[in-house]
């Protein structure tokens, strides 16, 4: 049983290491495909109805789960805040900013998440954790006022951080509004109704747009990198996300995030697509350090239990 337990674990590092590594190098691949035939709405139309296809032909060989027709509706919401305005700011705004600062964006999630559950899920709000939003929120101020500074994709923009950061709280607020529905069902359900009504949404308003970009000549490699997005940073990135939740604590799920920005800015100079200024450096520091005082300070839960032992 404890070797078991041990292999469960080991998987779901493994898992949640290759998401956010996946999701890292995402940010510097994505960017270089739409500076070489596609834009921001072509990618995300994409992303979107390729990631939907996928979850259809994976559900076919899973197991078969019973949804009511209350929770398909419900899923509506979660396809808005969760992949619409989360998928099409994001995607949007790296195609305006650099890959970079998009990733360091990336990491303000958290933090955004502790003050929408106080807010919703009645959380306490701690001192570690004041002192953590005000940190990471200081970092992520600094990346916008150096963007406003130095308009370009390789340094960043501030239109494209705004985005980006847009697209943080979106996925945020969906943690917070739809965790008890996506804990129903298992992943290939939630996702595939998810990403068929994100579809429905976006393609009236995206398909000739997007039937424009593509009958232009657009590059080999350019293909090979929309594929990496819709595969591996879409479809298998929401699949080992969920196989790690499953068996990690929140906290120890959440510090993966600093895989994302480390891999996106080793990617993004390695390819020549990114500028490290020491503004990023010191933002980066204040988000993660931000990030993890979130991380480290106690949840209801744990003054609940603490307050039941000392009674």
């Amino acid at each position: 049983m404890e070797k078991t337990n041990h292999q469960g674990a080991l998987i779901a590092h493994l898992s949640m290491f290759g998401a956010c590594a996946g999701w890292g190098l995402m940010a510097p691949v994505g960017k270089d495909a739409m500076t070489h035939g596609f834009d921001g709405i072509t990618m995300v139309t994409f992303r979107v109805a390729g990631a939907c296809l996928l979850f259809w032909i994976a559900s076919l060989f899973a197991k078969k789960e019973h949804v009511p027709t209350k929770d398909k509706l419900l899923f509506i919401g979660a396809a808005v805040f969760g992949l619409v305005c989360n998928q099409c700011c994001y995607t949007i705004g790296l195609s305006i900013t650099s890959p970079i600062n998009a990733s360091i964006v990336t990491t303000s999630m958290p933090i955004f998440a502790m003050l929408l559950a106080a807010l919703i899920l009645k959380e306490p709000i701690t001192s570690k954790k004041a002192i953590g939003v005000l940190m990471g929120c200081s970092g992520a101020l600094i990346l916008i006022l150096t963007s406003a500074s130095h308009a370009s994709d390789k340094v960043g923009d501030i239109r494209g951080d705004l985005l980006c950061l847009f697209a943080q709280f979106s996925f945020a607020l969906y943690l917070s509004l739809f965790n008890p529905l996506i804990r129903r069902y298992n992943v290939f359900t939630i996702n595939k109704y998810m990403f068929s009504w994100a579809t429905l949404m976006l393609l009236p308003f995206t398909f000739f747009h997007v039937r424009g970009v593509v009958s232009q000549p657009i590059p080999a490699l350019t293909w090979l990198e929309v594929g990496y997005v819709v595969v591996v940073g879409t479809f298998f990135g929401y699949i080992l996300t969920m196989i790690g939740q499953r068996v990690l604590r929140p906290t120890v799920v959440s510090v993966y995030n600093y895989v994302q920005p480390i891999v996106s800015v080793a990617a993004s100079l390695l390819m020549g697509i990114g500028v490290l200024k020491p503004t990023h450096a010191l933002a980066v520091a204040l988000v993660f350090c931000g990030v993890w005082l979130v991380n480290k300070s106690k949840s209801r839960k744990d003054m609940e239990r603490e307050k039941k032992v000392t009674d």
